[in-house]
């Protein structure tokens, strides 16, 4: 349990440059107070004491701002930056070394029995405001963007951004590259698909319109040419 709680206040260290001692790590933080409180339910829920569990949720929940149902299973190193308003469901399960940030669900979409909600690999970001839902697999080291709705599997080691969530490509890996990528996002990062769409069409628009103003001028010149020819011819006259 201490070895635990060592490890997820050391997560908080290395990914909140905030952070300025342990001790205003364990006094100031939601996400570790949220994290604590959910080790002890998820223990009582695996002991069958579902009751006491779901009460202790409760109470993390009211003075956290964070619902994390006490079956849900949670790995090492696991950090809550901000974390208002996050919730995590019952069947998810969290992998080590993973990141949610404020806003966040880990949600199911169909009422059953069973698996409902998605399973998150190790070292995973999910950005502010993310909405994981289904019983898929977001794939190790994957980021998610804030905002983005994410309903069907991510592969391993990359981006997804957007509504429904996109595939930006791989992740950039520079030797800049800092060592935690806060709220998802990739160094080198190119965003939506959709605005990157939109951005190419905007581009050929302005160069066609480029090109019909040299034409325009073109034309113009050969329109006043005739009329230059007869000025000249009356000039000699």
């Amino acid at each position: 349990m201490f070895k635990s709680l060592r490890e997820d206040v050391d997560a908080v260290f290395e990914r909140d440059p905030a952070a300025r001692s342990r001790f205003e790590i364990l006094l100031c933080y939601p996400g570790l107070h949220a994290t604590l409180f959910h080790r002890v339910s998820h223990a009582l829920w695996q002991r069958n004491w579902k009751l006491l569990a779901r009460f202790l949720s409760q109470i993390s929940r009211f003075f956290t701002g964070i619902e994390i149902h006490p079956g849900a299973t949670i790995g090492k190193r696991f950090f809550i930056d901000h974390g208002m308003g996050i919730v995590v469901g019952e069947t998810a399960e969290i992998g080590n070394d993973v990141t949610l940030y404020q806003g966040v669900t880990l949600g199911g979409v169909k009422f059953r029995p069973g698996k409902r909600h998605p399973t998150i690999e190790d070292g995973v970001v999910i950005g502010a405001g993310a909405a994981v839902l289904g019983p898929f697999t977001v794939g190790r080291n994957a980021r998610i963007g804030s905002n983005a709705v994410v309903l069907k599997e991510v592969a391993p080691e990359v981006t997804v951004v957007g509504v429904p969530a996109r595939v930006t490509g791989p992740r950039v890996v520079t030797g800049s590259e800092p060592c935690f990528p806060a709220y998802g996002a990739d160094i080198g990062d190119t965003g939506d698909p959709v605005i990157r769409a939109i951005d190419r069409l905007c581009e050929r628009v302005s160069e066609l319109e480029r090109k019909l103003e040299t034409r325009e001028r073109e034309h113009d010149q050969r329109s006043d040419e005739p009329c230059r020819r007869l000025r000249a011819i009356g000039d000699n006259d």
